[in-house]
C-alpha cells in the first residue's frame, strides 16, 4: 500500500527521492509528496494523482536540502487530494506514515480540544501534533516522539524529520514493514528493499514495536520493551534494473513473459533430475507428519491454495482447510495438535495473514510460509520457508507469483504424498517429469499471444464475463475472473462447473461470453454437459483445453485455445498463463491502467 522513503544524504535529495517513489509505485497510491529540511525549517511539496504531477510540481517549484522524506499515499481516511497528501508537517516536524491509527479519532478531538488546527482529513496528522506538543513542551526529538508512539493504536510504519535537525530521522514500526539502508556517511529510510536498491545494498528490518533514531553515522534501534536492540543487516542482491520494463509495454506483460524461466528458477530448489523426486530445505518438524493442512492466504494467492488442497487430498490423502487470511482468525478456529499452517504471500508482509499466521502459532501449530521475500515478517516469524524465485513482482495484478507458487505448492504435495506413503516411486517420477516440463510448455502457452489478444476485442465489449471450471480448474476459473476484474474493470466471476445449474445459469445469454477451462482430465465429460448446457441457451463458450479437447468438441464452442497437451497436475499453472494473457490484452484494449488499476494496492499491509 502507501511507500514510505527517508534519506540523510550529502548532496540534494530531493531528486532520488522522487525516483525512490517512482520504485514504489507499484504498491498502489492515489496522492504523493516529499518534504526536505531547508534553512532550519520544512519545505513541502504535494500532489493528488501520479507522480507525474508531484514530478512538474517540483520543476516549477524547486526544493533544496540533502534530508528528507517522501511518501505515496493509499488512501484510508480522508478522500485522494493534495490536502490529505503526505508528509503531514507542522513547523516543527513531518511525517509521512503507512497503516491505519485506529484510535486516530480520540486522538483528533483531544488535540482539537487543545486548541490544535489539523489541516487535513487524515489519520496521520493526529501524529504530527502529538511530537510537536512534546517539542512545545521541550522534550528532545526521541522523547516526544516515544510518548506519541505510546498513544498510538493500530498499525503503522512511520517516518519523522525535525526543523533544524538536518542530521536526525525517527523511524518506528508496528504492523507495517520498514526497512532501514545503510549506505557510505548516509543512511536511507523505505517501506522495502526494492525502494532502496538503487542507493544501498545493506539492509536492516525494525520488527513489530520498534522504533530507530537514525543518523549519517548510523542507527541505535529500540525494541518494543525500550531497551536498545540489535537488528541484522543483510545484503540484498536487487539493483536498480530489475524494475525496467525490458522493452515491453507494461511491467505485467514483462512478468508474463518471464514465467518460463522464473518457473525454471523455482524448480531448480526443489527438484533432484536425476532421481526425479522433490528435496525440500530441513524443517524442525516433517510436513508429511502434520494431522492437517491449514492452507491461509489471501486474493491471488488464495487460489493457489485452492489448487493445492486438490492436489494434497488427492495425491496426499491428508485433510486440508483452506482459508481466507481475512475471515480465518476471527472465527477463532480449532486446529488440532500436530497440525501444519501453510500460509502463501507474494510479498510476505500481508497484514491479515500475518495476523492470521500469529493466531496459528498460539494455537500451537507448526508454520510453513511461501513468500516471494525470504527477509520478509512473515517469512521471518515462520517455522520454515520454501521461496518462490519469481523476482520482483511490479504489476499489481499478481501473475509470475501465482504461478511460482503453484510451482511450489506442487513440490511440496509431491514431497508430502511420497513421505506418507500414498504414491510410489514410479507416480513420484510421472508428476516431477510433469513439473520439470512446465518452463517449456509456459513458453509454448507465450505463442498463443496473438491469438488471445484477438479474442480480447470481443471480451473487451462484454458487461459480464463468467468463468468455469471443475477440480484444480475451478480455481483457474475464479483467478481468470478476478484478473479481468482488476485490470479491465469487466464484471466477472468464476464458478464451479457442476454449480452452473443451481443458480448462475440464469445469467445466460448471447451477451455473455463463458469461458470454460477444460483439460482433458478426469472431469473433462462432466464439464463438456456443462458447455452443452450453456450453448443451449445461446451462450457463447470461449473454450480452454488441449488439442484433444478440441477434437472432442470440434466446431460446437464459438471459439477455442488449444494449450499444450501435458499431465493434468500441471494444467492449472499453465492455463493460469493463458487467462492473465486475456485479461491483459482486454484490458489494454479498453485502455486502462494495467499495472496500477484504480483503488488496488500491490501489498496490503492494512486489515
Amino acid at each position: 500500500m502507501c511507500g514510505i522513503i527517508g534519506i540523510i544524504g550529502k548532496n540534494a535529495v530531493a531528486g532520488p527521492l522522487l525516483d525512490a517513489l517512482k520504485r514504489l509505485e507499484y504498491r498502489g497510491y492515489d496522492s504523493a509528496g516529499i518534504a526536505t529540511l531547508v534553512d532550519g525549517g520544512i519545505e513541502r511539496r504535494r500532489a493528488d494523482g501520479k507522480l507525474e504531477n508531484l514530478e512538474s510540481r517540483i520543476q516549477s517549484e524547486p526544493i533544496a536540502g540533502t534530508t528528507g522524506i517522501g511518501h505515496t499515499r493509499w488512501a484510508t481516511h480522508g478522500v485522494p487530494n493534495e490536502k490529505n497528501a503526505h508528509p503531514h508537517a507542522t513547523k516543527s516536524v513531518a511525517v509521512v506514515h503507512n497503516g491505519i491509527i485506529e484510535n486516530y479519532q480520540v486522538l483528533r478531538d483531544e488535540l482539537a480540544a487543545a486548541g490544535r488546527e489539523l489541516a487535513s482529513d487524515t489519520d496521520t496528522e493526529v501524529v504530527v501534533h502529538l511530537i510537536s506538543l512534546g517539542l512545545e513542551r521541550g522534550e528532545s526529538p526521541a522523547k516526544a516522539t516515544k510518548a506519541a508512539l505510546d498513544r498510538l493504536e493500530g498499525a503503522f510504519a512511520l517516518g519523522i524529520v525535525f526543523a533544524g535537525e538536518d542530521d536526525l530521522m525517527i523511524a518506528a514500526r508496528q504492523g507495517s514493514p520498514l526497512a532501514i539502508g545503510i549506505g557510505d556517511g548516509e543512511m536511507y529510510l523505505g517501506s522495502d528493499a526494492l525502494a532502496l536498491a538503487p542507493l544501498t545494498s545493506r539492509i536492516m528490518y525494525l520488527e513489530d514495536g520498534d522504533w530507530a533514531v537514525i543518523s549519517s553515522s548510523g542507527v541505535t534501534v529500540h525494541g518494543g520493551d525500550g531497551h536498545k536492540a540489535a537488528r541484522e543487516v543483510r545484503e540484498t542482491e536487487l539493483s536498480g534494473d530489475v524494475i525496467g520494463k525490458g522493452g515491453y509495454e507494461h511491467f505485467m506483460l514483462k512478468e508474463i513473459y518471464e514465467q518460463p524461466q522464473v518457473i525454471g528458477d523455482t524448480l531448480h530448489s526443489f527438484v533432484n533430475p536425476a532421481e526425479r523426486s522433490i528435496t525440500l530445505p530441513d524443517f524442525s518438524f516433517d510436513p508429511a507428519q502434520a494431522t492437517k493442512f491449514t492452507l491461509i492466504a489471501c486474493g491471488t494467492s488464495y487460489y493457489a491454495c485452492l489448487v493445492a488442497k486438490y492436489w494434497f487430498e488427492t495425491l496426499a490423502r491428508v485433510p486440508v482447510e483452506v482459508d481466507i487470511a481475512s475471515e480465518f482468525r476471527y472465527r477463532g478456529a480449532a486446529m488440532p495438535e500436530g497440525g501444519l499452517a501453510v500460509f502463501v504471500s507474494q510479498s510476505g508482509e500481508t497484514a491479515d495473514t500475518l495476523a492470521a499466521l500469529r493466531y496459528a502459532k498460539d494455537q500451537g501449530q507448526n508454520i510453513l510460509s511461501i513468500v516471494n521475500v525470504p527477509e520478509s515478517t512473515i517469512a521471518r516469524e515462520s517455522d520454515a520457508v520454501l521461496h518462490t524465485n519469481a523476482g520482483p513482482e511490479i504489476g499489481v495484478a499478481s501473475t509470475k507469483a501465482f504461478t511460482t507458487q503453484l510451482t511450489v505448492l506442487g513440490c511440496l504435495v509431491i514431497r508430502v504424498a511420497k513421505a506418507r506413503g500414498a504414491i510410489d516411486a514410479e507416480t513420484e517420477a510421472r508428476l516431477v517429469g510433469a513439473l520439470t516440463e512446465v518452463p517449456a510448455r509456459a513458453a509454448e502457452v507465450l505463442n498463443y499471444d496473438q491469438r488471445l489478444r484477438e479474442l480480447a476485442e470481443e471480451i473487451a465489449e462484454a458487461r459480464d464475463v463468467l468463468y468455469l471450471g471443475r477440480g484444480t480448474s475451478y480455481p483457474i476459473a475464479l483467478e481468470g475472473a478476478l484478473k479481468l476484474k482488476e485490470i479491465s474493470y469487466i464484471h466477472a466471476e468464476g464458478y464451479a462447473a457442476g454449480e452452473m445449474k443451481h443458480g448462475p445459469i440464469a445469467l445466460i445469454d448471447d451477451g455473455v461470453p463463458v469461458i470454460v477451462i477444460a483439460p482433458t482430465d478426469d472431469l473433462f465429460e462432466k464439464t463438456a454437459s456443462n458447455i452443452a448446457e450453456v450453448m443451449a441457451r445461446d451462450g457463447r463458450v470461449i473454450f480452454f483445453s488441449d488439442t484433444r479437447g478440441e477434437k472432442l468438441l470440434a466446431g460446437e464452442t464459438a471459439a477455442t485455445v488449444a494449450l499444450p497437451d501435458v499431465d493434468p497436475f500441471v494444467t492449472p499453472i499453465l492455463y493460469a498463463i493463458s487467462v492473465q494473457l486475456l485479461a491483459y490484452h482486454t484490458a489494454v484494449i479498453k485502455g486502462t491502467d494495467v499495472d496500477q488499476p484504480r483503488n488496488l494496492a500491490k501489498s496490503v499491509t492494512v486489515e
